[in-house]
């Protein structure tokens, strides 16, 4: 069964994600951001090109030709995922398919507009049995 790990208090999610991928990376973890909005996910990937500033995150888009051999995808639709380890949910709904993954990460920021859908999101993952984890992101 998915574990689930929220992320909660982060001010930018962008930035919170990049710091998670990181860290994710480092243990050879394989991530799929799941990103709908076009924004976030060319914001994203901008940002993965210059953070953390001393190493190199291999990343590119779903859809790319070099996908099946790129451990970071960023994609607006889960139907293409060539692996099921991790999942990043950048998006402020449910993401489709998600227990196909081992790990779901949702990252909630600090505004209201953003907290109360993440709440729902929490308590449709409890009702369902998923082990639930919360790390406060203010305490960094």
């Amino acid at each position: 069964m998915t574990s689930i790990d929220f992320y909660h208090g982060a001010q930018d999610k962008v930035q919170a994600a990049c710091r998670l991928i990181g860290d994710l990376r480092a243990q050879g973890r394989r991530i799929l951001i799941y990103a709908p909005d076009e924004a976030t996910a060319a914001r994203i990937d901008r940002m993965l090109w210059v953070q953390p500033a001393i190493g190199f995150v291999p990343h590119c888009r779903i859809d790319s030709p070099l996908a099946a051999e790129t451990p970071i995808l960023i994609g607006a639709s889960l139907e293409d995922a060539r692996h099921h380890e991790v999942l990043i949910n950048l998006d402020g709904e449910l993401p489709p398919a998600f227990s196909r993954f081992e790990q779901l990460i949702e990252i909630v920021g600090t505004d209201e507009a953003d907290r109360l859908p993440a709440r729902a999101r929490f308590k449709f993952y409890r009702d369902r049995g998923y082990a639930l984890h919360a790390h406060d992101l203010t305490a960094h």
